[in-house]
């Protein structure tokens, strides 16, 4: 598919144990060897949405850094984890690359627990450089003379994260001896924002640089080994040539040895600079350009779109199933007869936060949107096409988006911040400082809260709730349905005060039914019981309901159990005179969230039971308990995590019955 002829070119990966076995390949042999990287890649694709694009991109540089360094020692961390597919095929995980983000399968993200090759579980943005010069300086310190490399990987997206230039600052007052190879491909997830990548750009298009710049690589590319007059010169004549052209440097002020711009997908010339930044003793930066979705040209011409796409077919077979691999979807050739008809689509509750907020845009000119590079994954493309005077990409700068948000706020603005759970953690400071402490109207729309999937631990967004729930002047709520959605965000632009509303990556459904006025503090009766209520928070309100329908039968011959259904709505202010009724009358109260037990939900009816001093032995919570939850589809996390009717039931029925 990639121009290989399998004819006369034994594949590698298969019998790849170590990367040290590179060191036999040639040249020729390690280009052929990009290619069956990308086809793995894309055979992976044809079975399970993974990320694709951003690991299209970076096989040759994976394939030079680790026929450059030795990783068994030296030390690799890459920034946002997500592109360290080619990594893991390198590293000697062949045999289980099929159940990548399948559950008990390989992680999407670095992971200690696979590899002495993967050193930390990275999947937030801009932590790299720091925590490689953190081990560089540590290794400093125990290793001694036997010295160790520290190379970090980031892309251009994430280099706008503030804690980037952070570590920056400090690693060139350090001065030393640490890589920093800076992936530019023009995007992060979706295309860049902001003057860095202006100033970026500058460096890829200035042609006068180039053309000097490209003699440059010729007599370093002909030189066997880069010796100090060489080095000398090379580094007098660019520093020359950039003070001239560029007005000096961003990364050089700051201490750093720059180096390049060179083509990312060259792998004899990333090897010939990545010796070369070795050999310094001090921090070097290695500017590489890369093509996201390299080899695969729909990814090519829209890597936004193929960053982590569904599913498709690419080859006309499928694909082998590797030897100790069991869990791989059938495929699509199976006849039609063994096929189930699929379900009616529900639309997703990202869609109607997002169509909640554009309707607020289009009756309310202060209504704003602020986004932290996730425009595609928040689904608010029809927004910023449509209003791009009010739309806001800042970038994968979280913080900056809550401070921006509360500087807009003060100006008279009612800014949405559209954000992951996750990434929302980031800007704990700012959510403290600039906007409770302010008491400022700014919107949280916090999208996959709960359970990632196949992101797992480092994207599951189960701690916002208890990180929300102590700040004063603070308003959170929870839709259980679609019908909650657009109403909640009403009542935010209403309140002109702290608001945060979050939603599950998931469909949502719709529970039938004359839904209760939105009204700040105000839960909603789903359905009365005479033995005890379920009182819920978030998205499990169907799975409640059908629980209660159970109730009501006899199963065991022990009886029946009349059980109602509360839909919380809100956790902050929670409604009491409603949640804590079923304890004061001697029922049983079972609450249920998609977050953490500790300082969760559950917690505030809790702590309301016992400042109302009321009996709480009759009392249960029903959520995720003191621990980091691996990847797997949500529905296999839910039911392992016993967050699904068959648990409701046996819970209410031990409460009734012992």
């Amino acid at each position: 598919m990639f121009g290989k002829d399998k004819g006369v070119y034994k594949l590698v990966l298969p019998t790849l144990e170590s990367p040290r076995e590179l060191e036999r390949l040639s040249l020729a042999e390690l280009n052929n060897l990009a290619s069956e990287i990308r086809e793995e890649l894309c055979r992976l694709y044809d079975h399970r949405s993974v990320h694709f694009a951003s690991n299209l991109g970076v096989v040759e540089l994976c394939i030079a850094l680790h026929t450059t360094f030795d990783f068994s020692w030296d030390r690799l961390i890459w920034d946002t984890g997500h592109q360290i597919y080619p990594h893991k095929l390198l590293t000697g995980r062949f045999n289980r690359f099929a159940t990548m983000r399948t559950k008990g399968g390989l992680m999407g993200f670095p992971n200690p627990e696979e590899s002495e090759y993967d050193l930390m579980m990275t999947g937030h943005a801009g932590c790299s450089v720091g925590t490689a010069l953190g081990l560089c300086c540590g290794d400093d310190l125990i290793a001694g003379s036997n010295k160790r490399h520290s190379v970090a990987v980031i892309g251009d997206g994430a280099l706008s994260s503030g804690v980037v230039y952070e570590a920056m600052n400090h690693a060139g007052g350090l001065k030393k001896n640490l890589t920093v190879v800076l992936n530019d491909n023009k995007m992060s997830i979706c295309p860049r924002v902001g003057g860095l990548s202006d100033h970026l750009d500058r460096l890829r298009m200035h042609p006068v640089y180039s053309r000097i710049k490209q003699k440059l690589h010729s007599l370093v590319d002909r030189t066997p080994l880069i010796g100090s007059s060489v080095d000398s010169f090379f580094g007098r004549f660019k520093n020359a040539i950039k003070a001239g052209l560029l007005g000096g440097m961003l990364f050089e002020e700051l201490g750093f040895r720059y180096i390049g711009p060179i083509d990312g997908h060259n792998i004899a010339r990333l090897q010939r600079f990545l010796r070369m930044a070795r050999s310094f003793e001090e921090p070097v930066l290695l500017h590489i350009f890369t093509e996201k979705g390299r080899g695969f040209r729909p990814a090519e011409e829209n890597p936004t779109a193929y960053h982590a796409p569904k599913p498709g077919r690419i080859f006309d077979t499928p694909f082998p199933v590797l030897p100790d691999i069991n869990s791989i979807p059938q495929s699509s050739s199976q006849s039609s007869s063994s096929v189930s008809p699929p379900k009616p689509q529900l639309a997703a509750f990202t869609e109607h936060a997002r169509n909640a907020i554009e309707l607020l845009m289009r009756q309310n000119d202060r209504v704003c949107v602020i986004t932290a590079a996730m425009c595609q994954g928040n689904m608010l493309e029809p927004i910023r096409d449509q209003f791009p005077e009010r739309f806001f990409d800042v970038g994968i700068c979280e913080s900056h988006a809550i401070v921006f948000a509360a500087g807009l706020a003060k100006a008279g603005m009612l800014p949405v911040v559209d954000i992951y759970s996750t990434f929302l953690q980031r800007s704990y400071d700012q959510l403290f400082q600039e906007i409770s402490l302010q008491n400022l109207p700014v919107i949280l729309a916090i999208d996959r809260a709960g359970l990632a999937g196949p992101d797992g631990p480092t994207h599951h967004g189960v701690f916002d709730l208890a990180y929300l729930r102590p700040f004063p002047n603070f308003v959170v709520m929870a839709p259980a349905d679609a019908l909650d959605v657009e109403p909640m965000f009403r009542l935010a632009e209403r309140l002109e005060r702290p608001v945060a509303i979050r939603y599950p990556k998931a469909a949502a459904t719709v529970i039938e039914r004359n839904p209760e006025p939105m009204q700040l503090g105000k839960a909603e009766i789903i359905r009365n019981g005479i033995d005890g209520m379920i009182v819920v928070c978030g998205t499990f309100l169907e799975t409640a309901v059908e629980a209660a329908k159970t109730l009501g039968k006899n199963l065991d011959g022990l009886g029946r159990v009349d059980v109602g259904v509360i839909n919380a709505r809100f956790v902050k202010p929670l409604d009491t005179d409603l949640i804590l009724q079923p304890l004061r009358e001697g029922k049983f109260l079972v609450t249920f969230e998609e977050g953490m037990l500790i300082a969760g939900f559950g917690s505030a009816v809790l702590e309301a039971a016992n400042n109302a001093r009321l009996d709480t032995r009759r009392l249960r919570r029903l959520g995720i308990s003191d621990h980091y939850v691996e990847h797997g589809e949500r529905s296999e996390l839910l039911d392992d995590l016993g967050l699904n009717e068959k648990q409701i039931v046996k819970t209410c029925r031990e409460i009734m019955f012992g």
